[in-house]
């Protein structure tokens, strides 16, 4: 172990440091950035994707959407799940060039958003089915923000809840978008 820990100390600082030649290449005061405009950032993520033109599948109302999702789960049917929530074509070519991530100070890369949406959506997908798939949820209805936030042609429904027969109230999933008369989740965030 100590052979490790003495062999981190002495590589890791010289992973860091650049060549002298490099330092010489560049005169001081000169700020060298990396990251790549975001033309190029969308470009290379729709790389092999289609686009979809319209949203598939989801449902062509909220209410039908979530009551959809709720069946989902009280079967903890994960291909069911997967078709009500936006596919990377979709996230790349109607959700995020018009979402409020293109522009500073929320600006993140399309491949990074996408990345961090699906991390959060997998763990709550996750939770919910690991707490409550599988048995019966006694839904009874749903309550979004009174009015959706509007970006380019998509319109977002946020800090929707369900209310289940016992009385609860609970966040089972984030977003849903709306574009064209569809409805699809954007991500399964929740509070689990």
């Amino acid at each position: 172990m100590r052979r490790i820990v003495l062999l981190l100390f002495l590589v890791l600082p010289a992973c860091r440091a650049e060549p002298r030649d490099a330092q010489a290449a560049t005169p001081p005061g000169t700020h060298v950035d990396s990251i790549l405009p975001p033309e190029e950032e969308q470009r290379r993520f729709r790389a092999g994707l289609e686009d979809p033109g319209v949203l598939a599948g989801g449902a062509e109302s909220r209410e039908a959407l979530v009551r959809a999702f709720v069946r989902a789960a009280e079967r903890a049917d994960t291909t069911a799940v997967r078709r009500m929530i936006l596919s990377r074509a979709e996230f790349a070519y109607l959700y995020y060039p018009s979402s409020e991530f293109t522009h500073p100070p929320k600006r993140l890369s399309p491949a990074l958003l996408w990345f961090l949406t699906m991390q959060e959506s997998e763990k709550g997908i996750g939770r919910l089915f690991a707490r409550r798939g599988g048995r019966p949820l006694g839904y009874v209805s749903s309550r979004c923000a009174p009015a959706p936030r509007v970006e380019g042609e998509n319109r977002l429904w946020d800090r929707c809840t369900v209310t289940l027969r016992e009385g609860k109230t609970e966040r089972l999933f984030g977003t849903i978008v709306e574009r064209d008369g569809r409805f699809k989740f954007v991500s399964y965030q929740n509070e689990y």
